[in-house]
C-alpha cells in the first residue's frame, strides 16, 4: 500500500482499472494506516463508513463499466475550516465545536463531482491563524519525520495526512503561506492558486482578500490534476474569476527557456538559514546551467511584507470573526445568563490566545484615529507591491525565493516570540498580498535530512505556466 499511495493518481487509477486493486481496498488500507498513527493527531475526524460506502459504489461504477471522473477513487482529506454537509466543521476552534454545516463547499461538490472519496477532516491552527499548528484547541499535529517538530501552519493537518501517506492527497487553505509552508516542512508539493481561481464558498473565513484553497500532493502532476477539478467560476463567490480553466493536468511540459527573476533582499534577510540560503543559491546556478536566464531584481519592500499583511488581515478577522458571538451557533458560555455576559463570556472561553490576538490589533487598526495610519496605509502598500509585481512580471516569467526562512521548527521554540514566530511568513505573505498564484516544490534537504522547500511564484492566472517549470525544475533537481 505504502508504494501504491506514492504514486501519482493517474497510476493508481490505472491499477484499478485493469483489476490490481480496488477503492474499497485502497480506503481500508489507508484507513488501518489512520488508525496506526493516531498519535499525529493530523485527523480530528475520520469519515471511515462513509469512505468505504462510497468505495464500494466507485467499485460498482468499474464493474458496469460505466464512465468515470477525473478523480476516480482518489483519496482526499479535507482541512478542518472547509464546510461539507452534514458533517462537522470547526476551524480547529472550540468556538465552533459541535457544530455541523448546513452545505457543502464547491470544492468538495467539486471533488465529489469527479468521484473522489473524502477521507476525513485535518487539524489546523484556530481559523487558519497560526505557521506552527501550535495553535489548534485540539491539540498539536506532529511532523510525521521527526515528532519533536511542526508540520508547519496553518494546514498542518492536510500536510501531514499526505507527508504520512494516510490519503492520495489534500485541500488546505492559504492566507499567508498556510499551504506553502506546510509543504515545505513536510517534502510535498503545495501551491497557492491566484486569487480567485478557486471558489471560497463554504470555506470558514479568516481574511477573504486574502484566502485561498489549494491542494497538498506528493507531485506536480497529482497539484495540476486537482487544480483543473477544483478552479473555475462560482456563482455563489462573487470574486471568484470567469477567467478559462484549462487542462493543467495535460499541460506540464515546459520546453521554453524561462526568465527568471531573484530579489537579492530575499537572499540576506535575517533569520534565513544557511543551508535553505545555499540550497536555493545551488538550484539557480542549476537553473543557469540549463539556459535559463536568472537574474537578481530590486526589491526593496521585503521588510514591510509583514506589518502590511498584519494590519490587513487582522482587520479582516476582527469583522470576519464577529458572527461567532455565542448566540446564533457554536460554542456558549455556561456561566453566563444575560445577553452582554453571553458575548464576553462566549468569546473569551471560546477563542484562544492568538486568535482573541489578531482580533483586538485588527480592531485596533479599524479603529477612529488609527484607521489612517494603519489600515488605510497599509491598503496603499498592498497597491505598490501589486504595481511592482505586475511590472516584474513584464519582463520575466518566475520569481524564486525559498519557501521558509528555516526548516521546520521544533515544538515550542518560537510561541515566546510572536515577532519571531510572524517571520516565519516573511517569503510566502507576498503572493497572498498581491493575489499571484505560488508553489512550493521539495527539492532539497538540510545534513538532518530535513526538507527544503523552494518557492516559485508566476504572474496572475499562470497556473499552466506554473506547474509546468515546476515540473522542469523537480525534474532537473531529482535527476543530479
Amino acid at each position: 500500500m505504502t508504494e501504491l499511495s506514492n504514486k501519482a493518481i493517474k497510476q493508481v487509477q490505472l491499477e484499478l482499472k485493469v483489476g490490481n486493486t480496488t477503492c474499497e481496498n485502497l480506503v481500508c488500507s489507508y484507513l488501518r494506516k489512520i488508525e496506526a498513527t493516531k498519535h499525529l493527531n493530523a485527523f480530528l475526524e475520520v469519515f471511515a463508513e462513509e469512505a468505504v460506502e462510497r468505495a464500494k459504489e466507485l467499485d460498482k461504477k468499474t464493474a458496469a463499466g460505466t464512465a468515470t471522473g477525473k478523480l476516480f477513487g482518489c483519496v482526499i482529506a479535507i482541512k478542518d475550516n472547509i464546510c461539507y454537509k452534514q458533517h462537522k466543521v470547526s476551524a480547529g476552534s472550540k468556538i465552533l465545536e459541535g457544530f455541523t454545516s448546513l452545505y457543502s463547499s464547491t470544492v468538495v461538490e467539486r471533488l465529489l463531482a469527479e468521484d473522489a472519496i473524502i477521507i476525513g477532516r485535518t487539524n489546523c491552527d484556530e481559523f487558519a491563524m497560526g505557521s506552527s499548528n501550535e495553535n489548534s484547541a485540539y491539540g498539536n499535529v506532529l511532523n510525521a519525520q521527526d515528532n519533536s517538530r511542526v508540520p508547519g501552519g496553518s494546514s498542518g493537518g492536510s500536510a501531514v495526512v499526505v507527508q504520512a501517506n494516510l490519503c492520495h492527497a489534500s485541500l488546505g487553505s492559504d492566507t499567508g503561506g498556510s499551504i506553502r509552508q506546510p509543504a515545505a516542512f513536510c517534502g510535498l508539493v503545495g501551491l497557492k492558486p491566484t486569487y480567485g481561481r478557486v471558489s471560497r464558498y463554504g470555506l470558514i473565513a479568516y481574511a477573504s482578500s486574502f484566502d485561498q484553497i489549494g491542494p497538498f500532493t506528493h507531485n506536480v502532476e497529482d497539484a495540476a490534476l486537482l487544480m483543473e477539478v477544483i478552479s473555475g467560476k462560482d456563482n455563489y463567490d462573487s470574486t471568484s474569476s470567469s477567467e478559462k480553466v484549462t487542462a493543467y493536468s495535460s499541460e506540464i511540459s515546459f520546453e521554453n527557456k524561462a526568465r527568471i527573476a531573484v530579489f537579492p533582499s530575499t537572499m540576506i534577510s535575517t533569520g534565513l538559514n544557511a543551508e535553505v540560503k545555499s540550497s536555493v543559491e545551488n538550484i539557480l546556478n542549476d537553473l543557469k546551467a540549463e539556459g535559463h536566464t536568472v537574474e537578481e531584481v530590486g526589491f526593496d519592500l521585503l521588510e514591510h511584507l509583514i506589518a502590511t499583511y498584519y494590519v490587513l488581515t487582522t482587520a479582516e478577522a476582527s469583522s470576519n470573526l464577529a458572527r461567532f458571538d455565542g448566540v446564533h451557533y457554536g460554542y456558549r458560555s455556561k456561566n453566563a445568563n444575560e445577553m452582554d455576559p453571553v458575548y464576553k463570556r462566549s468569546r473569551t472561553e471560546g477563542f484562544g490566545k492568538e486568535v482573541k490576538n489578531r482580533i483586538m490589533l485588527g480592531t485596533f487598526v479599524l479603529s477612529s484615529g488609527y484607521y489612517d495610519a494603519y489600515y488605510s496605509r497599509a491598503q496603499k502598500v498592498r497597491r505598490i507591491l501589486t504595481d511592482k509585481i505586475r511590472g516584474i512580471f513584464k519582463d520575466y516569467d518566475f520569481i524564486i525565493m525559498p519557501t521558509s526562512p528555516t526548516v521546520a521548527f521544533k515544538f515550542g521554540e518560537k510561541t515566546d516570540n510572536p515577532v519571531e514566530m510572524y517571520l516565519a511568513d516573511i517569503y510566502t505573505v507576498l503572493a497572498n498580498l498581491t493575489g499571484i498564484p505560488a508553489i512550493s516544490l521539495p527539492l532539497a534537504e538540510d545534513k538532518a535530512g530535513l526538507p527544503i522547500g523552494v518557492q516559485l511564484m508566476a504572474d496572475k492566472f499562470q497556473e499552466s505556466k506554473l506547474l509546468a517549470f515546476s515540473e522542469k525544475l523537480m525534474q532537473i533537481e531529482h535527476s543530479k
